[in-house]
């Protein structure tokens, strides 16, 4: 059920999409509910299909993205949006009939006694809504959806309006291959998205900005909607001491500049012992260097998505220099980028002597800025750390075993990578976790384990004699 893609409605045209996109959910509801129970070959077939689009218009998805981001590498979008897609899949195919299979639980006095027994049974939930982000349109609309389809729900998607051509597309790919009472998709500008959140799901998941995880919650508070967020945040780099300063320089800007820095998790900022922070800054200068000698016209660099991104990331820099820090600007190739206005390339900028009343410092960057935060023990790391928002990802780089141990029982995050960044994001076996107001609950839950979108039911059985 097409609409322009960022278009604010007046409230009558709203309200008739709203009732459009209510029929839609009662449409499926009915569905579901005249189809159960989902057996395991429908559930299979409906995965074997959605591996199909990703397969067979794997090359079509990664042109669409590079028009959405007026630039993408086109190696990168196969590997983080299709092929970890496929991914997904694959495994939910593996383990699902693990997943449908009921779980014997033992009862208690007095029931077990008279031979009674019990078992967990595993359900769908109904009718899924998706919310899905831009950074990566394909992976974070697909991914999730396996385990959506898995677990034997209907599911209605909203893709993101900021990649309008990528939306379009996998609308036109859903439609060719799914029933609307299957998998509808709804596009839409930001009046839409949230009337898509008021909507009264059984379950409602959200990939995005804190600021519009807010807003989302609150709508569907509304109809006591149960919801998974998954929100990004400021994921540290606490460099030790004993760090091999090379390594880590070369795998952190691996990880801040692909996408141009517009992951969840990309390493937000650093922090350095204060003995080793020019060598740390100058380390990662060269590495960044190295691996990106130009970045304007370069095909394995990703542009900002918008001007809009652009606009913000740049005012970062100027508030961060504005209140004294030290801008340096990775280019080695002498590049111009602020002159042209319709170019949204941005080189790596590293940024030292911050605060925190720097908007750097207190907003989520997800852009090629990064700043450097000294310490002087590690003690001072953990505290700066745990004195902030609960990230979703932390990353440790040292040798120093007993350290590490340490820094990794005295804070607390989603997830940890040690010596490399990103990587614990991505393992089907591993779930993405919970951790403060970032993510309300694991998306998948690891190997053997049940898709979110699975609600379980208790049931004791007493024998008849009785």
């Amino acid at each position: 059920m097409g609409t322009p893609m960022a278009v604010d409605h007046d409230d009558q045209t709203l309200m008739a999409m709203r009732a459009a996109m209510l029929d839609v959910l009662d449409a499926q509801r009915a569905a579901f509910r005249k189809e159960a129970p989902v057996t395991l070959e429908t559930r299979l077939d409906r995965l074997r299909r959605g591996t199909a689009i990703l397969v067979d218009h794997q090359d079509d998805l990664v042109e669409a993205m590079a028009a959405d981001f007026s630039g993408r590498p086109q190696l990168m979008s196969k590997f983080t949006d299709i092929a970890s897609a496929v991914k997904a899949f694959k495994f939910a195919q593996k383990h699902l009939r693990a997943w449908m299979k009921p779980q014997k639980r033992r009862l208690e006095f007095p029931l077990g006694l008279l031979g009674a027994k019990a078992h967990i049974e595993y359900q769908p939930k109904g009718v899924v809504g998706l919310i899905s982000p831009w950074n990566f349109p394909v992976n974070l609309t697909f991914g999730p959806l396996a385990g959506i389809l898995a677990a034997g729900n209907r599911v209605m998607i909203k893709p993101s309006e900021i990649t309008p051509q990528t939306s379009d597309l996998m609308e036109r790919l859903f439609t060719q291959y799914f029933s609307g009472e299957e998998i509808s998709v709804v596009t839409g500008g930001a009046d839409v998205g949230q009337a898509f959140s008021a909507l009264p799901f059984d379950h409602l998941l959200f990939t995005g900005a804190t600021s519009v995880g807010r807003h989302v919650m609150r709508a569907a508070a509304e109809n006591l909607t149960p919801v998974t967020l998954e929100l990004g945040g400021k994921s540290p780099v606490l460099v030790s001491g004993s760090a091999d300063l090379a390594q880590m320089a070369e795998r952190v800007v691996v990880g801040k500049m692909m996408n141009a820095g517009q992951i969840c998790l990309a390493p937000d900022y650093m922090l350095v012992p204060k003995a080793k922070l020019a060598e740390a800054k100058q380390a990662v200068a060269d590495a960044a260097a190295r691996l990106y000698p130009t970045v304007k016209s370069n095909s394995d660099y990703t542009s900002i998505i918008n001007g809009r991104h652009k606009a913000r990331l740049l005012a970062y820099i100027e508030d961060a220099r504005a209140k004294g820090a030290e801008i340096t600007v990775v280019n080695p190739a002498g590049e111009q980028f602020m002159d042209e206005e319709n170019s949204n390339i941005l080189p790596l900028h590293l940024v030292s002597d911050v605060r925190d009343d720097m908007a750097i410092m207190q907003e989520e960057i997800f852009g090629p800025l990064l700043p450097f935060v000294p310490y002087d023990h590690v003690e001072d790391a953990i505290n700066y750390v745990n004195s902030h928002d609960r990230p979703l990802g932390l990353y440790y780089f040292g040798s120093d075993a007993s350290e590490e141990r340490h820094v990794l029982e005295c804070t607390f995050s989603g997830g940890v990578t040690v010596n490399d960044v990103v990587w614990h994001v991505g393992h089907e076996d591993l779930p993405l976790a919970v951790s403060g107001r970032r993510v309300w609950a694991a998306i998948m839950d690891g190997k053997g384990s049940r898709p979110l979108a699975m609600q379980n039911r208790f049931i004791v059985r007493r024998k008849s004699i009785w």
